[in-house]
């Protein structure tokens, strides 16, 4: 049953299934969604004076009491865990002024990472200490500005390796943290676990790891394996948080326990594990593989919003889209023209409305120089018509070289 209320008369529980307006005009990214924060509430005083609930998927009230009515339906449960945290994070630097800083961070780190890895790939052992200082260095430019290095990995990351595959999620996992207005220590053991929570595929075969079609169930089994190899490794490093090897066997565990290895469900994961989760099965769902077709980000925001609950925590899936928008930083547009762009930073205000940057034209030629557009600012395409998207592409759609961004 829906019934239209006062945005003021939102309590959290209950599901808003319509605006008085557009969604477009919102920077929910999805229509209809259940309030779990009070930011939900702020969000939508700012954008509706009414909205239309549904109690049939959550919460009513009796708007003339001010108290929840009566509907027959359990009150919803109270939270597993709390997923979001009291630090407040400004950007501090615009993605143009941070770009060049983040580039400098992202060399290095590739550099730091292959080596990391070389030495476990060589029979050694990983060093605690060097990847600690390459995740600081990380969380340093997203902290100032969470743009500008998410724009580079895209940029500059083909997922050949896994070593870049590990930054990539590395910086997500971080950029997650920071949306979720954790602590900076937080942020900081998020990137660890993101860079090093696949760390054990080192130890499986190199056939295997390059195999270019489905693995058999032997194969399977085989591979799942990594995990353990990861928490032994992350165990036997010097100068390593102490929760990182327990929260590296997570992230192929899943809400209704129908994951690996432990067959844990629900709050068992926690949050760091149900992050790791959602950020892994985005990352790998919009990266080339042999074994599947690569997705664009909307259609793998739409894989990962029908499992949400099931294989995926539903609360923190609706958070990570917001994170990272529907039209991701470093993911390929097309306009409305027909010309092609990459995103190069969001409108936390409007999602919907990134900043773009045009790199080829109607006909696919290069642009020279680049047309910028804040589509914010409802640029004119046409005397009649604004400048919108019209689809998201695969990641990696146009090459194109970090250095004809700002430097």
């Amino acid at each position: 049953m829906k019934r239209e209320i006062s945005v003021e008369d939102l309590t959290i529980g209950m599901f808003v299934s319509e605006l008085d307006r557009p969604w477009t005009d919102t920077p929910f990214a999805f229509q209809g969604f259940t309030v779990r924060t009070p930011t939900h509430i702020e969000v939508l005083r700012k954008h509706c004076r009414t909205v239309f609930i549904d109690a049939e998927r959550g919460r009513d009230i009796d708007v003339s009491a001010k108290r929840p009515a009566s509907t027959g339906l359990p009150a919803p449960a109270a939270p597993e865990f709390s997923i979001r945290g009291s630090a407040v994070y400004r950007e501090l630097e615009n993605v143009e002024s941070e770009f060049g800083r983040a580039h400098e961070v992202y060399a290095r780190s590739i550099a730091e990472v292959e080596e990391l890895f070389g030495g476990i790939r060589a029979g050694g052992v990983l060093d605690g200490k060097h990847a600690r200082d390459a995740v600081a260095r990380m969380t340093g430019s997203l902290v100032r500005n969470p743009d500008a290095l998410m724009l580079l990995s895209r940029l500059g990351s083909k997922a050949e390796s896994l070593q870049e595959r590990a930054l990539n999620m590395s910086i997500y996992m971080t950029a997650f943290g920071r949306f979720q207005q954790l602590a900076r220590d937080e942020l900081e053991l998020l990137g660890l676990l993101g860079l090093l929570q696949d760390v054990g595929k080192l130890e499986l075969p190199d056939a295997l790891l390059g195999k270019r079609s489905h693995l058999n169930p032997a194969e399977f089994k085989v591979a799942k394996t990594h995990v353990q190899h990861s928490v032994e490794i992350l165990r036997r490093t010097p100068g390593l948080p102490a929760r990182l090897p327990g929260l590296a066997a997570l992230h192929h565990e899943r809400q209704d326990g129908t994951g690996y290895p432990n067959s844990l469900s629900g709050a068992e994961i926690g949050l760091f594990g149900s992050m790791a989760a959602i950020v892994d099965g985005f990352d790998a769902m919009t990266m080339p593989r042999p074994y599947a077709a690569q997705l664009s980000p909307s259609q793998a925001f739409g894989v990962l919003y029908k499992l949400r609950g099931s294989a995926y925590h539903g609360a923190l899936v609706e958070q990570f889209c917001q994170c990272i928008g529907v039209y991701p930083v470093g993911s390929t547009v097309e306009l409305n023209t027909g010309e092609i762009g990459i995103v190069i930073a969001q409108n936390p205000q409007r999602r919907l409305k990134p900043r773009v940057m045009v790199v080829l034209d109607p006909a696919g030629q290069p642009t020279r120089p680049h047309k910028l557009l804040d589509l914010m600012k409802a640029p004119k395409a046409s005397a009649e018509e604004p400048y919108h998207i019209r689809r998201t592409l695969e990641y990696g759609r146009v090459r194109v070289e970090p250095r004809e961004f700002f430097l």
